[in-house]
């Protein structure tokens, strides 16, 4: 997908139907959507505008959803304020956009050398995640749903090859959330911008690399074109999950059943961007390698690795003892759900996974 077909319109305005308030007639509601994602972009703003289309068609319409673009009716990442200021009744960004507000909001969306995709909806779900969540948004007059999962996102884009740490010092890097804290840390210069700026800023040199999701989309934004030097497998981003938040208030004020649907189709929906994503990422990868010769690196050297590693410890432990209580409360939950998960993630699916990789093969 060139980068045209789904950039252009992003900043069309379209003023007068957004500003206008929510319709009502005969019993059924408009509601609007505001994401952080170009329109028509692969993976996230796609599974955003289908997440509204099945609400809107499980509900025969009692209930509409219309989405609106980064641009289109607020700037990316303003789309929770305009939740918040009463503009939109909902917005599908991710949770860590929005960090400035509360730390402990990045947790929903992924951690440095966190959980997976299934570890997160097993937090969520299962282990106390969502109530912690609830308490948060809480404070804004919101309520916050899991919509979808990148699964482990690449690393990055570099104009340059790295060979070691210092390589990162003074590099300037577009990457969010608390990855982007722990880029900070081993010596990056770290920014972040929306989906629709990155790539200009890494052609003026704005930006020496950028990370943004994984090939599916990297290869729709067109950074090929400006860097050569891939790495496939991100540290800080094991499992980025997306959200839907609705006004809490306007949302408790639906039926009931209508509740249940935006709540199921959520979860309907983090399923399935996540298996977008994964048949997709391989297919985008092929293409960014065969068809304009990126050279990919699949890890980053262990010089990096290891002092990474290192900063996420020491940024969490900042988290949980600089915080209020509610942060704290974040951090002890998910770190104690982290280290129950992970002794199936890595006693389990990962010794499958090696043996499958050394011994199995058929075509």
């Amino acid at each position: 997908m060139e980068r045209r077909k789904f950039l252009t319109g992003a900043a069309i305005g379209t003023a007068a139907s957004a500003l206008a308030a929510p319709a009502v007639a005969q019993g059924n509601i408009t509601w609007r959507m505001v994401t952080t994602w170009p329109k028509n972009f692969p993976g996230l703003g796609v599974g955003a505008q289908r997440l509204a289309d099945r609400i809107t068609a499980a509900t025969d319409g009692q209930l509409t959803v219309q989405v609106f673009a980064a641009g289109e009716m607020v700037p990316a990442l303003q789309a929770l304020d305009a939740v918040i200021d009463g503009s939109a009744e909902m917005s599908h960004g991710a949770a860590y956009y929005w960090q400035n507000k509360s730390v402990g909001l990045s947790f929903f969306t992924g951690v440095p050398f966190g959980m997976t995709a299934r570890e997160m909806t097993a937090w969520i779900r299962y282990m106390g995640g969502q109530e912690i969540w609830d308490e948060i948004y809480d404070q804004f007059g919101l309520k916050g749903f899991l919509s979808g999962n990148t699964g482990t996102q690449a690393g990055g884009w570099f104009k340059n090859e790295l060979t070691g740490l210092q390589d990162i010092q003074g590099l300037r890097f577009r990457t969010p959330g608390l990855g982007g804290q722990v880029w900070a840390k081993i010596g990056a210069s770290v920014t972040n911008l929306a989906a629709g700026e990155v790539y200009q800023a890494l052609q003026n040199n704005t930006l020496d690399a950028a990370e943004f999701v994984g090939p599916y989309n990297d290869l729709a934004l067109g950074f090929y074109q400006v860097c050569n030097h891939y790495y496939t497998s991100s540290f800080v981003e094991p499992g980025l999950a997306t959200e839907l938040v609705v006004d809490k208030a306007k949302y408790e004020e639906l039926p009931a059943n209508i509740q249940t649907i935006i709540r199921d189709v959520c979860q309907a929906e983090y399923d399935q961007v996540a298996s977008d994503m994964y048949a997709n990422d391989p297919r985008a990868l092929a293409t960014l390698i065969n068809e304009h010769g990126v050279t990919v690196h699949s890890a980053f050297p262990d010089e990096i690795l290891e002092a990474a590693a290192n900063a996420s410890v020491e940024l969490l432990t900042e988290i949980r003892e600089g915080g209020d209580e509610l942060t704290k409360k974040t951090v002890e939950n998910y770190v104690e759900a982290l280290n129950i998960l992970r002794s199936r993630t890595e006693g389990t699916d990962a010794g499958f996974v090696e043996a499958r990789r050394k011994y199995f093969s058929f075509t």
